[in-house]
């Protein structure tokens, strides 16, 4: 029998809305481009953002505490843990309608909290630069860090916001797990958010004040399930050079090296494009016959069949 593709999925914050409406009504249209990929003969394995999510997990466990002086504050690793448990219910329902809706009975939907090791000495630790939460007046940022010993930084003059460090995912704990669901058939959803972020310290894994980019998460779990594909959805059809600019470039393929030439010469902006770019590379050049695709989400079938998106190999 001949070995179906397998594909892993990274979503973006536009796959999931900003409220949980809006979640909602976003996880049915995602569901269906993810199924049209099943359709197409993918093995497919989901991966999401969350970063609005976890942003109102964490502010409602502040309010939480304001309202009862007894509670102690949640870390954000929790508040990770939450927002994969609250997405992943969401999404897992919308998949399993689109699959039935369509006379796919056979594949299981699962949702698979996940923890990320990170290394307890990544540099990002020492200078924390991911905003999360809400924007408040320096008053409040202040009250934050003192009570909270919470890390605060002005935002282009739109107010203070909570920052945290962004470590590399070095190991995905539940792998095992995780292989042997999708190996069985299942459509998995892991690693939602970047992953829980978690830190050895013997047999204990303790959680880290951190959130992990959801690219290169993907891209390390990609790898260990050896898979074919790893999609990266965006905001936009196709990867650019010399973005916003007259002579930008809309590029329908890029080989690692030519990636790398493009990373050196910044033309992808830092927590936008680049950790895309980075994600792609590193999973492309991870293995023979290894290609990454960045799209957006209604064009993941188009760019799978090399119709569009912009596609990156060795």
């Amino acid at each position: 029998m001949l070995r179906k593709k397998r594909v892993v999925i990274a979503l973006g914050g536009n796959a999931l809305g900003n409220t949980l409406p809006e979640q909602m009504a976003a996880v049915k249209i995602t569901s269906r481009a993810i199924v049209d990929l099943i359709e197409e003969g993918c093995e497919v394995v989901v991966v999401h953002g969350n970063g609005p999510q976890v942003g109102m997990v964490n502010n409602a466990m502040i309010a939480l505490t304001h309202e009862d002086p007894e509670q102690p504050n949640t870390p954000l690793s929790v508040c990770v843990a939450m927002s994969q448990a609250y997405i992943g219910y969401d999404l897992q329902n919308a998949l399993r309608e689109e699959l039935l809706n369509r006379g796919i009975t056979d594949i299981p939907v699962a949702t698979m909290i996940t923890q990320i090791r990170v290394d307890a000495d990544d540099p990002a630790f020492q200078n924390p630069s991911k905003p999360i939460g809400k924007f408040v007046t320096k008053e409040a940022a202040d009250e934050l860090a003192r009570k909270y010993d919470y890390i605060m930084k002005e935002d282009a003059g739109r107010g203070w916001r909570r920052v945290v460090a962004s470590p590399k995912p070095v190991e995905v704990i539940e792998i095992g797990t995780i292989r042997t669901m999708v190996d069985s058939g299942d459509l998995v959803i892991a690693c939602g958010g970047g992953g829980i972020p978690v830190i050895h310290q013997g047999n204990h894994l303790k959680g880290a004040s951190a959130v992990i980019d959801k690219d290169f998460a993907s891209c390390l779990l990609a790898k260990e399930l050896d898979a074919d594909f790893l999609i990266i959805l965006t905001a936009v059809e196709k990867v650019a050079i010399r973005y916003g600019k007259p002579d930008e470039e809309w590029l329908d393929e890029l080989s690692v090296a030519e990636a790398e030439r493009y990373i050196g010469e910044g033309h992808f902006a830092p927590g936008s494009m680049l950790p895309k770019v980075q994600a792609a590379v590193d999973f492309a050049s991870s293995k023979e016959g290894r290609q990454a695709l960045i799209t957006l989400l209604e064009k993941a079938k188009d760019g799978i069949l090399g119709k569009t998106g912009t596609r990156i190999h060795m």
